[in-house]
């Protein structure tokens, strides 16, 4: 079928492309190499087509009706014709969307002196008028003849010789639309089935098709619709800054639904449909969100570029997906630490071949990570030794680990102060600069010429992340300049980043020097990083109030069953408020304590109604009123609203009955109450708390010891 054929026949709605084909992923040398082979008129492949009246669901928005009858489907050769539809007609094809097409192969040019190939960017620069844009001939929009006037026109000199042969070359151009490509067919009455298989076998003779993509065009023959919702997870990801693709969704199934990281024929049969379509809902809708916002809250990644081996996330979704989305605080810092180690030890960097095995491991033992993290130990060992920096590059994954301790630790550029997280607008994207420029460094022997110490220079120790903005103000200014700036205006930049902070090393003489300490410090620091992220820190959770009170009664804990009312004569008594008063001093003036009103001797919640009923006042106001109590017999200053006061007062329930907690801190401030008696005599008391009760010191060569004791530990 002639090339102008094929291309009329897609936009007549008669040549399609069936879902379960893999996307456009040709690159520019790609579509260069086809069109150089079509000029030279050599051999391009054959095309696989298949025409029914039973078609599998179509690229693009087209949705096949039965009054087509027969429609002529491309198995194989999608590629190529996406690419002679994107250059000759210089248009998205009808079966794809812009979002579609990551590779933009648009704009070859042609040099019709010589028929040479190249993109318009080195085209142009070559400032020669030879070149032309292959889509304008395709498109009739340049004559050969008015092109060589224009040469003419712009004072190039051709001799009749060269005009014949722009004159040719054109033609040339031009007959790329009536090359013939061979076509292969199946027979119309194959099955959906049968022309998948035909598909499979076809691409899976050469490398043309991954394995999972392979698989993902079998799962479309049970599981029409898979390819699309697949799609749509993906521009949904895509949209919040994570690019996945497609291959690593099929292995997650593989790895969720057959707990295995190879054997992907194991998806191919119909048997699975019903499981994997209930298992991509939950990983559509659960799981994959809840990996990645993992990932970036807790482990600092931001981008997936900064992961380099992505298969290393199929064990952990595996794990996660099997935990049902919820993971304890150990199971998190756990899951952590061992994706950090398996990046840095470059555990998956052979692609799958330790997935099988891991995942088996992640399903069946009761500690997976310690288990895997003591295999790796033992085949490769965990610690970073200075030599490991050594002639290592931005390209490999211990850079990564780097930017993530960075960033862990609120690392800034060095002289902007921003965070290295993902920032706003691209002046605030992050880049990777030489903190000894190598333009510099070139001139001082450190070229390509010597390679030893050209790696060096390119050694992640002599490395620092900068915002691009920063960067093209830093330009190739020397350290020892440059550093010294950093250390006036942000002084803990330096440290964060872990660069030396010693201006001496920062000279070009000790640049070495400079990477032995830096290679030291980062090792150190890198080290206990790793190890200590499944540390978990105490957590003094506080006791409940129920709790409390099944402790009983203490040197820090007292039960009061009224705030004022007397249970015996049923109205208020001056001295069972004193004895609240007295209490909360003797707290103030010993190692602090929780008063719990409401809540009798024997630890029985009695509640507050007959404080509320004896006061006319509810919840609020007996906070008010107890307030005003102490600020009258404390001083203001010792209750108002400060960060550290000393005073906390809360109203919780223990069952039906609401009681009110006073906790009291201890205080510099030692309070003494005025005790009115009976007999309306005024007398000064210094409560302190003795075991479980509240004392009196009464001699006054006891209180000055007591307030010079107090006086010391202040």
């Amino acid at each position: 079928m002639q090339i102008r054929r094929l291309l009329d026949k897609i936009d007549e709605d008669q040549l399609f492309i069936p879902a379960f084909q893999r996307e456009y992923v040709w690159k520019r040398q790609d579509v260069r190499s086809l069109f150089n082979s079509l000029l030279k008129e050599y051999p391009t492949g054959n095309l696989l087509t298949w025409e029914t009246n039973n078609p599998p669901e179509l690229k693009g928005n087209k949705v096949y009706e039965k009054s087509w009858g027969s429609i002529k489907l491309i198995l194989d050769g999608q590629q190529r014709i996406t690419s002679l539809y994107l250059i000759i007609r210089g248009e998205i094809p009808p079966y794809y969307e812009e979002k579609d097409i990551t590779q933009n192969t648009r704009g070859l040019h042609v040099n019709l002196s010589n028929l040479e190939l190249k993109y318009s960017p080195k085209a142009k620069m070559e400032n020669n008028s030879f070149w032309v844009n292959l889509t304008e001939i395709f498109k009739g929009k340049i004559d050969p003849f008015d092109f060589v006037e224009k040469l003419e026109s712009d004072d190039v000199e051709l001799d009749k010789e060269e005009r014949r042969q722009i004159q040719k070359n054109f033609r040339k151009v031009e007959n790329i639309l009536d090359f013939d490509f061979k076509e292969q067919t199946i027979p119309i009455k194959a099955s959906i089935r049968e022309a998948i298989d035909i598909f499979y076998r076809v691409n899976s003779s050469g490398i043309k098709l991954t394995e999972a993509e392979l698989a993902l065009a079998q799962i479309s023959g049970y599981w029409a619709d898979a390819r699309k919702v697949f799609k749509a997870k993906q521009f949904e990801m895509r949209e919040n800054g994570i690019t996945l693709s497609l291959d690593f969704f099929v292995y997650c199934l593989l790895g969720v639904l057959h707990n295995s990281g190879s054997g992907m024929e194991k998806l191919h049969h119909e048997d699975n449909k019903d499981d994997l379509i209930h298992v991509w809902n939950k990983l559509a809708k659960k799981t994959l969100d809840y990996t990645f916002n993992l990932l970036k809250s807790q482990a600092f990644v931001d981008s997936v570029k900064e992961i380099k081996s992505i298969y290393g996330l199929i064990p952990l979704i595996v794990y996660i997906y099997s935990k049902d989305n919820r993971l304890r605080e150990v199971e998190i810092k756990k899951l952590i630490q061992w994706f950090y180690y398996s990046q840095l030890k470059g555990r998956y960097s052979r692609g799958q071949t330790n997935l099988d095995k891991d995942i088996d491991i992640i399903i069946n033992s009761k500690n997976p990570f310690d288990e895997l993290l003591s295999i790796l130990k033992a085949e490769k060992g965990l610690d970073i030794s200075p030599d490991f920096f050594r002639g290592t590059t931005i390209n490999h994954p211990l850079f990564s680990i780097l930017r993530w301790y960075f960033k862990s630790k609120n690392a800034v550029c060095l002289n902007t102060g921003v965070q290295l997280r993902e920032n706003l607008g691209s002046k605030y994207s992050l880049e990777l600069d030489h903190i000894f420029p190598y333009s510099v460094m070139r001139e001082n022997g450190y070229s390509q010429e010597n390679r030893y110490n050209y790696s060096l220079v390119q050694e992640v120790t002599n490395r620092a992340i900068l915002t691009q903005i920063e960067n093209r103000i830093k330009g190739a200014e020397y350290p020892a300049t440059y550093l010294k700036s950093v250390q006036k205006n942000h002084p803990n930049a330096i440290a964060l980043q872990c660069i030396p902070e010693e201006p001496s090393l920062w000279e070009l003489d000790n640049f070495e020097s400079f990477l032995e300490f830096r290679r030291s410090l980062l090792s150190t620091k890198i080290n206990s990083w790793l190890q200590n992220i499944t540390k978990m820190e105490p957590v003094l959770s506080k006791p409940s109030p129920l709790e409390l009170i099944s402790d009983g009664e203490s040197e820090t804990l007292e039960f009061k069953s009224t705030l004022r009312y007397d249970l015996k004569t049923h109205s208020y008594n001056k001295q069972v408020e004193f004895a609240c008063l007295k209490t909360i001093a003797a707290f103030n003036n010993s190692s602090g304590g929780t008063l719990m009103i409401g809540v009798d001797d024997e630890g029985n919640a009695l509640g507050l109604d007959n404080d509320y009923a004896l006061m006319e006042v509810d919840r609020d106001g007996f906070e008010l009123h107890l307030y005003n109590l102490m600020n009258k017999n404390f001083g203001v200053n010792y209750t108002k609203s400060l960060p550290n006061r000393n005073i906390s007062v809360s109203f919780p329930k223990i069952g039906n009955q609401e009681i009110c907690v006073v906790e009291v801190k201890s205080s510099k401030k030692v309070l003494i109450i005025e005790h009115i008696s009976k007999n309306g005599i005024k007398t000064e008391k210094l409560f302190i708390r003795t075991g479980n009760q509240t004392v009196q010191i009464e001699k006054l060569n006891e209180i000055n010891t007591f307030l010079k004791d107090r006086s010391k530990e202040s």
